[in-house]
């Protein structure tokens, strides 16, 4: 709700500011200018990223309206890390061999449709059980191995942040880009055209800058601060799983672990003790 409002506010404070200072808006219309700003910015944006990560910003964008790291989604993470140390701690670690086998298929994951839904996640828990009912590694091995996971995870949950950055870098210069062609054209047609048409064409060829910078300081950079915010909240989150099945892995029991990673979480949204107590045991 606050992206949103924080939209409105930009446009209602330039176009309202422009238009009580006797602008027209008519004069804004310049559908060329936007082409030529918004094509050159997609075609850097495909030159620079891999072909995938079109698609995945544009997701990840539209899931900036509404976050789903909130205070429910941290108690099922940590809900499902207890309920499933749980049952392997009663009833041995391959018990929960065909929970972490077929997920989509187990009673315990069901119950956390969130958690379901996101299929890395899930195999990144499903993972570091598995490994841990090998019982061939050591606390401190499997720990050095959520590490270097964690730490190519982190480039990769950083890429929308840096691709879209890269296009608010970028759109003031296609701004300035769309300026100059503007002015090629006002200087071509200064041998016919009256002074009327040649206003036009300054006019158009200021709100090429105008749109360029508008669109990197209101929007873009904005909104790659906001993926930047998203991508540091999801990888929390995968630090406070470490947290639970590492301590888990050195002997803590369930209630403990998931304490672990109830510590690790952005205070934010992080559930209370008593309240997470209250969840595991409600489940």
């Amino acid at each position: 709700m606050a992206k949103i409002i924080g939209i409105i506010v930009v446009f209602a404070s330039v176009l309202g500011g422009y238009v009580l200072s006797h602008g027209k808006i008519a004069a804004l219309i310049q559908p060329f200018e936007v082409m030529i700003i918004g094509g050159a910015a997609l075609g850097a944006f495909l030159q620079a990223n891999p072909g995938h990560m079109t698609m995945r910003v544009f997701k990840k964008s539209l899931s900036m309206f509404s976050s789903r790291f909130t205070h429910t989604f941290y108690l099922e993470v940590l809900g499902l890390i207890y309920e499933i140390l749980n049952k392997s701690r009663r009833e041995g670690m391959m018990a929960i061999e065909g929970d972490i086998e077929d997920a989509a298929a187990s009673p315990i994951f069901a119950k956390y449709p969130a958690v379901l839904k996101d299929e890395r996640m899930t195999a990144y828990v499903c993972d570091y059980l598995r490994i841990m009912s090998s019982g061939n590694m050591a606390p401190h091995e499997l720990e050095g191995l959520f590490d270097m996971e964690l730490y190519s995870l982190k480039e990769d949950l950083d890429h929308p942040s840096h691709a879209v950055n890269g296009i608010a870098d970028a759109m003031p210069g296609f701004g300035i880009v769309a300026a100059v062609l503007g002015i090629v054209v006002t200087m071509a047609s200064l041998g016919d055209g009256d002074q009327q048409s040649i206003g036009l064409h300054v006019g158009a060829a200021l709100v090429g800058t105008f749109f360029g910078i508008l669109a990197a300081y209101g929007f873009f950079g904005p909104l790659a601060h906001s993926l930047a915010h998203d991508a540091k909240e999801e990888l929390n989150v995968y630090e406070a799983i470490k947290a639970s099945l590492v301590a888990s892995a050195s002997g803590m029991p369930p209630s403990l672990a998931v304490e672990f990673g109830r510590k690790v979480l952005y205070p934010a949204h992080r559930p209370s003790f008593s309240e997470l107590e209250q969840a595991v045991r409600g489940r």
